[in-house]
């Protein structure tokens, strides 16, 4: 049974069957080879209870708030306020790139979006700059991974919803890991140009009143940051209507700098309606395989091959970060962890270990898998918006950026208060 469907699912993945469909015939297919019954007469009730559940609600109101804020030209102006400040650190605007990256992560909460905005606005201001194109690519498609991770994250919602696991207390424990990891990825870039001062691209002269004045261009993103985060946190909001009032509060900020228009909402709803269409349906078709899995009896004989092993949990994670590693640089990070989590997660509960703490580890394994050849999205992010030039500079340039996050890995294993400390802190 557990051969027969990992070989499935590689020749489905091989083929370059679309991850909804894989999923959903990978379930059909292990139901009409083990199941005594029809499992897939139930598919209609699996998928509709998961399609009504209230939390999903909010992944469309995130990416439309992402989109929001890319079209009305709030993103753009958060970034020119960071090169401001940043512009004389080694390595200028590849700091701008991480921390322009974070800022953005914590409205967006999506990775691509966050590679895809940054980048748009960044690329050009590099090569006008002369910094090192590799290290300058690899910095952007790096940043952009922080989406996952920042809250408000839609990979956390995801995982909260698929381990009964409080979202609020995920979005709590990712917060000090995201910014130790942003500041990773700022020691990994100084590193580089104190090593190499010519990968630094030109410094810039800025004066005391253009940094203060470019302040007022970082207020909305992070007082949207503070609307959303803040309301769930002081219980006045579920995360679905945090992020509701997350997107009026942005349609608020485009109405007054003049950029809302028919034609921006317009493009703003299609681009939302179009990602969350390839996400919602990867999800009813991953609860299915799921429901699939555990009549069958798969999730059970997975547990005992683990449990005969004798490995400590210890030994049992190690294996289980080196698993994520490999199959994250041949799956995308959403596929991966849907179909992996309600497998992975009761083995790691069992071990003892705290689902939050796992769903934060998670969370970095799939930033890690953003940037791992060949199917790391970022890298085609970047290179996609770059438009020309190889796509071995992006591949290059984001390998010291791979090893900065195992870095982070280590910190997770080694102290799981770095994630614990502050959900246990507060009580929601």
């Amino acid at each position: 049974m557990f051969i027969t469907a990992i070989i499935l699912l590689l020749i489905l993945i091989a083929l370059s069957i679309p991850i909804a469909a894989v999923l959903g015939i990978l379930g059909l297919s292990l139901d009409s080879l083990y199941s005594p019954f029809p499992l897939h007469k139930a598919m209609g009730e699996v998928t509709w209870s998961v399609a009504t559940d209230f939390i999903l609600a909010a992944i469309p109101m995130f990416v439309l708030l992402g989109e929001i804020l890319l079209r009305s030209g709030i993103s753009q102006r958060m970034y020119s306020a960071m090169e401001i400040w940043l512009g004389r650190v080694p390595g200028g605007l590849m700091h701008c790139n991480v921390a322009s990256s974070a800022v953005f992560a914590a409205t967006s909460g999506s990775s691509v979006a966050t590679a895809a905005t940054i980048g748009t606005v960044a690329i050009p201001e590099g090569e006008r700059n002369q910094y090192n194109q590799p290290l300058f690519l690899g910095s952007l498609a790096a940043g952009g991974t922080l989406g996952i991770l920042i809250p408000p994250s839609i990979n956390l919602i995801i995982f909260g919803v698929l381990t009964e696991t409080s979202i609020p207390k995920l979005y709590l424990a990712g917060i000090f890991p995201g910014l130790v990891l942003a500041f990773l990825f700022m020691a990994t870039i100084a590193v580089a140009c104190m090593a190499k001062p010519a990968w630094g691209g030109e410094k810039k002269q800025v004066g005391n009143m253009n940094k203060l004045k470019a302040i007022i261009s970082l207020l909305p993103p992070l007082g949207i940051f503070g609307i959303v985060v803040g309301s769930i946190y002081a219980g006045w909001a579920t995360p679905t209507e945090a992020a509701a009032i997350g997107v009026m509060a942005a349609l608020g900020l485009s109405a007054g700098n003049g950029s809302l228009s028919w034609a921006m909402l317009s493009d703003a709803l299609v681009g939302t309606m179009r990602t969350t269409a390839m996400v919602m349906l990867i999800i009813l078709m991953a609860y299915f395989l799921n429901f699939v899995l555990a009549s069958i009896g798969f999730t059970q004989v997975l547990t005992d091959i683990i449990a005969e092993l004798g490995w400590t949990p210890l030994q049992t994670i190690i294996a289980i970060i080196i698993f994520y590693i490999i199959i994250g640089c041949f799956m995308e990070t959403l596929s991966m962890m849907i179909t992996t989590v309600p497998l992975i997660a009761p083995i790691v509960v069992g071990l003892g270990y705290d689902p939050i703490w796992f769903g934060v580890l998670l969370m970095v394994l799939l930033e890690t898998a953003l940037i791992t050849p060949p199917i790391g999205l970022n890298l085609y992010v970047v290179q996609g918006v770059r438009e020309k030039g190889p796509a071995k500079d992006v591949i290059m340039g984001a390998l010291p950026f791979v090893a900065a996050m195992f870095v982070m890995v280590f910190i997770l294993v080694a102290w799981p208060e770095l994630a614990l400390w502050l959900p246990e802190q507060i009580s929601l």
